[in-house]
């Protein structure tokens, strides 16, 4: 599992949002290495990608709204790490379906989505953490 308990932030939701991101990018990971026929993981990448599409943007309101509900001054520059994480997914999905489904894009494609959200929950979102500690500000009433 590539979920580790020092990446929670104390955040009920936004927890269980992270939780469910790293499950479903590990199991597109495991799709993309598996030895079926790329026309057989094709059909199962597809479903990662339409979720990606529409879970990341909903992760990234209800963070940027707990942002904003404790006074986080770094919201700006952490709203635009996601808008351009967004746009990369939407960029890719739409390449994804002008290539007919190549499989080097979902390679590089599965290796930067796990980089970017291990290093963005493990770090950025960190941040917001140890501010909410610093604030003594509770995570519970989200």
């Amino acid at each position: 599992m590539l979920w580790k308990d020092q990446y929670e932030l104390g955040v009920p939701l936004i927890d269980a949002q992270h939780k469910e991101l790293f499950r479903r990018v590990e199991a597109f990971l495991q799709v993309l290495r598996s030895g079926v026929s790329w026309d057989d993981k094709a059909l199962q990448l597809n479903d990662t990608l339409e979720f990606m599409k529409g879970y990341v943007v909903e992760h990234f309101r209800d963070e940027e709204e707990y942002q904003e509900s404790i006074g986080y001054p770094g919201y700006e520059a952490h709203k635009q790490i996601h808008n351009n994480m967004v746009d990369y997914v939407l960029e890719v999905s739409k390449q994804y379906e002008e290539s007919n489904k190549n499989e080097d894009l979902m390679q590089q494609f599965g290796g930067r989505l796990l980089a970017w959200l291990i290093n963005h929950v493990a770090a950025e979102d960190q941040r917001i953490a140890n501010y909410a500690r610093e604030k003594g500000v509770s995570g519970n009433d989200k």
